[in-house]
């Protein structure tokens, strides 16, 4: 079984700032016996822009602007990447650093390298460590968090299972921290709005993430094929629990039938939306019953300021967004194309709004 292993900051750190020691002390230990029951294990970490902080500031606060923390991440990724080295040492292991960046997904040839390089590790026996390449990385071009980046990771490597280790037992049915009353979910077949309602923010303040988060996270490995657990990293054997499929050791997300190919998943969950097509409901059942290309006859409005080969949403008057691809004519000319037949469009301008290759319907049909 391939296994890849995500863990938060507020996991990996102390309360007050640093790098837990102890804590990845004994998420090395859990990968081990992972390896040791002849599993592949990824892992992939947070934690660098928290250990920056403290190592430049000690008990200092988080800044909040965009360039500051790309610079602590430089200072904390590598000592970070030693107390990992560390730990994974007194194992017997060796381990590899790999960041990564949205185009790393994203460009074909680049999906291709970052898998054969992964693959590789794994097969050198190598623990491979990723993280956001953080310190470069565009604001505008970026995952937003690493849940995002590790269900990318497990659709690039085939994994057979996702593991979400944060700091609470998985996802409740309510705010644990406000309703004495919640309760652990412990499957899930569908994640649906009710459910997606009900995931707050990130739940500490040195954490990109939360439970939406991984919510949806656990969305993009489902539609990858691949199971997934959100699980309490400090609980005893959690990963090996995780991987035997145990009751009650998280929240398991089952994976569904299909699987979206790697550009697809990336349209769906990856890219980032900068507009949105209002459809008129003939349009939408050409895309969801029929599989069709969205042709501009049957765009009503557009919304933002798009252009071509941007990322938008498609939806209904209703307000639902059911549908998001990859937009081949732009925004600024839309009163030459906007409703118009194919007949009708000025020749520099594509037939279809949105080719079905770069479209990704986010319903059943």
């Amino acid at each position: 079984m391939i296994v890849v292993v995500k863990i938060g900051t507020s996991s990996v750190t102390k309360l007050g700032g640093g790098i837990d020691t102890g804590s990845i002390a004994k998420l090395a230990a859990d990968l081990e016996a992972l390896r040791a029951g002849r599993h592949r294990v990824v892992l992939v970490t947070s934690g660098a822009v928290t250990a920056g902080v403290t190592a430049l500031s000690p008990g200092g606060l988080r800044p909040s602007d965009p360039v500051t923390l790309q610079a602590l991440s430089a200072i904390g990724q590598h000592r970070l990447m030693r107390v990992y080295d560390d730990a994974f040492a007194a194992l017997g292991l060796l381990v590899g650093q790999v960041l990564l960046a949205p185009l790393d997904f994203g460009h074909r040839q680049r999906y291709l390298h970052a898998r054969d390089t992964l693959v590789r590790l794994l097969d050198l026996g190598v623990v491979p460590i990723v993280n956001e390449n953080d310190a470069i990385a565009d604001d505008e071009i970026r995952f937003g968090d690493n849940d995002r980046l590790a269900a990318l990771v497990a659709h690039l490597i085939r994994a057979d299972l996702l593991v979400l280790l944060t700091d609470t037992a998985g996802l409740f049915s309510a705010d644990p921290r406000v309703d004495e009353g919640a309760t652990l979910i412990e499957s899930v077949i569908e994640i649906d709005h009710a459910l997606e309602a009900a995931a707050g923010g990130p739940g500490t303040d040195g954490a990109r993430g939360g439970m939406a988060s991984k919510l949806a996270a656990a969305k993009m490995a489902s539609w990858s094929g691949v199971r997934t657990v959100i699980a309490a990293a400090d609980r005893a054997g959690v990963l090996a629990d995780a991987a035997a499929g145990v009751s009650a050791v998280g929240t398991t997300f089952l994976p569904k039938p299909r699987s979206l190919p790697a550009r697809k998943l990336w349209i769906a969950f990856a890219s980032k939306p900068t507009g949105t097509l209002v459809v008129d409901a003939g349009a939408r059942q050409a895309l969801v019953k029929r599989g069709t290309s969205l042709l501009a006859a049957g765009v009503r409005e557009v919304e933002g300021g798009f252009v071509e080969d941007d990322a938008v949403e498609i939806k209904e008057a209703d307000g639902v967004v059911f549908a998001k691809g990859i937009v081949r004519v732009a925004a600024s000319r839309s009163a030459e194309w906007l409703g118009r037949r194919t007949y009708e469009l000025p020749s520099d301008i594509a037939d279809e709004v949105v080719h079905r290759d770069d479209l990704v319907l986010l319903t059943d049909p």
